[in-house]
């Protein structure tokens, strides 16, 4: 069994896996002005709450675009688990083709994304991830990761829509059932929410046929893709372990069992 933390803008993503299932998946809030104690006191609790015994886990792998707490998270995880883990990032081996203007320039997750995609689903294949950002990255019928889009998240984009507008309150982001609002709050949600599938669905189309693919599978996680992919009108695949998948296999790509 291996510890699998992806570190993002806004949460962590954290788990363990092996080569049957995916233990559990969590998300934590990531906060740069925590210590190595603070995270190593949070990771345990974690694992306590799924009965995983730490003694059991005998490697570890992270993937991080916030690069001032690499380090930190990396040391908390050898505190905690006795291994030194694994950073996805350059000499790592993925197996995939990045055919990127600056491969090098790529976000970690993206790649870690993209690899437990291919592996799972197949290629050609659009990944959606909904975090700090939106983003989709296209990997074309060759196995190729050939680009992508980075669009505002939905939290990032109603932080900016209430700090501008002094009449517009934070709301919660559910479903209405009907897209016209008949009060502020309710127009605030049906943008929010089903702008964001309006958006998604156009750009899943241009992309398509930009590439040239008709017949190519979409596949989304993150926090929130559980609520706005099934306001999408394309048939889009959730799955929330796609980090965790994708860092055990680049774990097993870099280790000799």
């Amino acid at each position: 069994m291996i510890l699998a933390i992806d570190m993002g803008n806004t949460n962590i993503v954290i788990g363990c896996v092996d080569d049957n299932r995916v233990y559990f998946e969590e998300r934590l809030s990531t906060d740069i002005s925590k210590t190595e104690l603070e995270y190593v006191v949070i990771f345990k609790t974690v694992l306590d709450l799924y009965h995983i015994d730490k003694s059991n886990i005998d490697g570890a792998i992270l993937s991080s675009v916030v690069p001032q707490l690499t380090n930190i998270i990396k040391s908390a995880i050898c505190k905690l688990t006795g291994v030194n883990p694994l950073v996805v990032g350059p000499g790592i081996k993925t197996g995939l083709n990045l055919l990127m203007d600056e491969p090098k320039r790529v976000g970690s997750d993206l790649i870690v994304d993209a690899v437990a995609a291919i592996k799972e689903y197949g290629a050609p294949i659009i990944i959606i991830d909904m975090g700090t950002a939106t983003t989709m990255s296209v990997v074309d019928s060759k196995g190729n990761y050939v680009g992508g889009v980075i669009m505002p998240g939905i939290h990032a984009a109603l932080d900016s829509l209430v700090s501008k507008a002094a009449q517009l309150s934070r709301i919660s982001i559910d479903a209405l059932g009907h897209v016209i609002g008949k009060n502020t709050m309710d127009c605030m949600k049906s943008g929010i929410l089903y702008g964001n599938a309006c958006c998604i669905d156009g750009m899943i189309d241009r992309i398509c046929e930009e590439l040239g693919e008709n017949d190519i599978k979409v596949v989304a996680t993150g926090g929130l893709s559980k609520v706005v992919v099934p306001e999408c009108r394309h048939e889009i695949i959730l799955d929330n372990e796609l980090l965790l998948k994708g860092l055990q296999i680049i774990y097993k790509k870099n280790v000799n069992n």
